[in-house]
């Protein structure tokens, strides 16, 4: 059973109110909010458990250890990875994106190319951009369609064997598109040897994942859009690749030996785990995916889908609404302008002055902006705890909106 009310009950945060209103929280492809179950966790960790891990043979270093292992195998069965050790924990996607850029630098040379998509995250663009700096190669993009849908035949003209990175997102964080990862692993694997990246930051909040089945190389994602506390993310790579590429961070942790003379390294995953680690935020993570796969990945997508296509509907009621991706196959994002009001901000602040929190700006992402020739929309995102009537109140914030503006 779905149980909207209830899943509404283990998440605090929504009983408040900002400005006098109740909280209408439309923000999640930025943040997600954290159930009790989560935050529990975070509490128990900090006054129960709170101590360094894999370095203490005293009871407090053990059981930390063992909860932020359990939690690596909670994660590794989430996303179906073959090995724990393929699941390295990150700070986050951006850490993970530019973690890979590094340690594939050797593997590059002059003239090379690397592949992205006009829909990428500053994040999935930036650690390339550097990658190519540093190397000599060179970047193509796959372009898209006034649909904001990938144009694939640049795939297949870009592929060679010059191309040695493909680096893509599931989901579109701009638009909520979703791309055909599928088709692009399939034609990236028929015509090159290239390593495969996909940024699953918006993917894995809202769908089932299976890295094995799927067959890319890696595989990144935040904790903190999945209900997980900030400053946890992971990355999952294949255990050939890890083992044969370099460290990204050298320090503790990461090392076999260590001497004047010379360093060798830790085998996986510490090899890529330099440091301390966030022990509490890790382990929350597992709480995180306990707490996804207790709702169930077809319970929150379908919720979710719902509450896109309703949100779709109601505002195209409106007249001098353009939805960006309207036509494309999409996943808990809305992203709007009005017609005549050129400033997003200002729809976001009277919706922020009715409780209703949504995204404005370019959402990091401007070639998606320059290529609408806008400079940004008003995003409205869901995860499983919204509702129906949260959407409508949107809509209304839409039409207050509009008569003030216009």
């Amino acid at each position: 059973m779905f149980d909207i009310q209830e899943i509404r009950s283990q998440f605090s945060i929504l009983d408040r109110e900002v400005n006098g209103k109740p909280l209408v929280y439309l923000d999640n492809a930025a943040t997600s909010q954290k159930p009790n179950s989560v935050l529990e966790v975070c509490h128990a960790y900090y006054t129960e458990l709170n101590a360094n891990v894999h370095r203490g043979i005293h009871t407090l270093s053990q059981l930390a250890t063992e909860e932020m292992e359990l939690s690596r195998r909670k994660i590794q069965k989430f996303i179906n990875a073959e090995h724990d050790f393929e699941v390295i924990f990150t700070k986050g996607t951006t850490e993970g994106l530019n973690l890979i850029a590094y340690i594939l630098t050797q593997k590059l040379q002059k003239d090379d190319e690397i592949i992205i998509s006009y829909l990428e995250h500053h994040s999935n663009i930036v650690p390339w951009q550097m990658l190519c700096e540093r190397t000599g190669a060179k970047l193509r993009v796959i372009p898209i369609d006034e649909n904001g849908i990938l144009q694939l035949d640049y795939l297949d003209q870009f592929l060679s064997e010059k191309t040695k990175v493909v680096s893509v997102n599931q989901v579109s964080n701009a638009l909520g598109i979703v791309n055909p990862i599928e088709e692009i692993i399939a034609k990236t694997r028929k015509n090159s040897d290239a390593y495969i990246v996909i940024d699953g930051a918006q993917s894995a909040p809202h769908f089932n994942i299976d890295v094995q089945k799927m067959d890319c190389d890696f595989f990144v994602f935040s904790g903190h859009k999945m209900y997980a506390p900030m400053g946890t993310g992971v990355l999952y790579g294949k255990r050939e690749i890890l083992e044969a590429l370099p460290p990204f961070h050298g320090g503790g942790e990461m090392i076999a030996t260590c001497s004047f003379e010379g360093t060798t390294y830790a085998g996986l995953p510490f090899k890529y785990e330099a440091g301390t680690p966030n022990v509490g935020g890790n382990i929350a993570l597992g709480a995180a995916v306990d707490f996804m796969q207790k709702v169930g990945h077809q319970n929150i997508q379908n919720h979710e889908n719902a509450l896109l296509e309703y949100a779709q509907r109601q505002l195209l009621e409106l007249e001098g609404i353009k939805i960006y991706g309207e036509k494309a196959h999409r996943t808990g994002v809305v992203s709007f302008n009005l017609e005549g009001i050129g400033i997003s901000s200002d729809v976001g602040m009277i919706l922020d002055k009715m409780g209703i929190a949504v995204r404005t700006g370019h959402h990091c992402t401007q070639p998606i902006m320059n290529f609408f020739n806008i400079a940004g929309t008003v995003r409205a995102s869901f995860a499983v705890y919204n509702t129906f009537e949260e959407i409508d109140a949107l809509v209304e914030g839409v039409k207050k909106a509009q008569r003030m503006l216009s």
